[in-house]
């Protein structure tokens, strides 16, 4: 059973907190805090976790820190956290950021904490029902080896899959992290203001789009990427593709355009070689 404490109750630190919770993980569940009272959430209203305002030195018997603070704030927080003290048999510490490396926790590994980074690979946009989107989920993670053997350990208890990325490769694992992810929705605003333009309400085109996203994301959990890729780029209708764009905006031809000539790039195999070129050009002269 772990015995976490969680600095930052923040949508991921609550969310991540409340599943490990669910999954009977925590022995004990502490969020120390900015503000002097805690959020408005089932875990303080509960009696599942205590409140701290403040950082203090982790008691003996934690078995993991993790920090769930803005990126700009993590190499602050790790000075406030060492200026506190020695850590009991090298506590395990952890920062929650996609983008960066174990660096700004340099001041917790000088005092003697196991440092390492603990990333979900899942979209938390609301504290309250965050925690279901975390069992199961996939979490990047890196760090020295009694962090990352801490890692480990929460993820199993989640029923995640734990994926060991480099430091050095931490940018590249958030970039696509945020194609998937936050790029998703711009796409799919982008799309509901066309549907808009041809005249359905915002309601609908939001309701429709989305429901064809997650058609493709079902298609593409049961198929695999490469054989769930549709549309007229993947099956070579140029009539229809030079219909959109001498239809589109100058801006949104150029992300239609973009997408397209990475889309016929995953098509070409299955298409006319002549056919596969006039779509190339197509896209490229626009």
């Amino acid at each position: 059973m772990e015995r976490l404490i969680i600095i930052g109750p923040g949508r991921v630190g609550l969310a991540l907190g409340a599943a490990l919770a669910e999954a009977d993980a925590v022995a004990s569940l502490a969020y120390w805090g900015r503000a002097p009272e805690p959020p408005d959430h089932p875990l303080f209203s509960d009696g599942v976790a205590t409140y701290r305002y403040g950082v203090e030195l982790p008691p003996p018997g934690t078995t993991a820190v993790l920090l769930t603070v803005p990126d700009a704030m993590l190499a602050e927080i790790a000075e406030v956290l060492a200026a506190r003290g020695t850590p009991p048999d090298g506590t395990p510490v952890f920062h929650c950021s996609g983008a960066l490396g174990a660096d700004p926790l340099g001041a917790l590994h000088a005092r003697g904490y196991q440092v390492g980074t603990l990333h979900p690979l899942q979209a938390i946009a609301n504290p309250h029902t965050g925690a279901g989107r975390l069992q199961g989920a996939s979490f990047a993670i890196s760090g020295e080896p009694g962090a990352l053997a801490a890692a480990r350990r929460i993820v199993a208890e989640l029923s995640g899959r734990a994926i060991t990325v480099p430091t050095a490769r931490r940018p590249l694992y958030h970039a696509a992290a945020v194609l998937a992810s936050n790029y998703l929705v711009v796409l799919l605003k982008t799309a509901a203001q066309l549907f808009e333009e041809a005249g359905a309400s915002p309601e609908e085109a939001e309701a429709a789009l989305t429901a064809l996203a997650r058609g493709t994301l079902e298609n593409a959990t049961a198929l695999g990427l490469d054989r769930s890729l549709t549309g007229p780029v993947s099956r070579g209708d140029l009539e229809v593709v030079g219909l959109h764009l001498r239809t589109l905006s100058p801006d949104d031809r150029e992300l239609y355009t973009a997408l397209g000539r990475r889309a016929l790039e995953m098509a070409r195999d299955r298409l006319d070689p002549g056919v596969a070129d006039h779509m190339s050009d197509l896209l490229r002269n626009r």
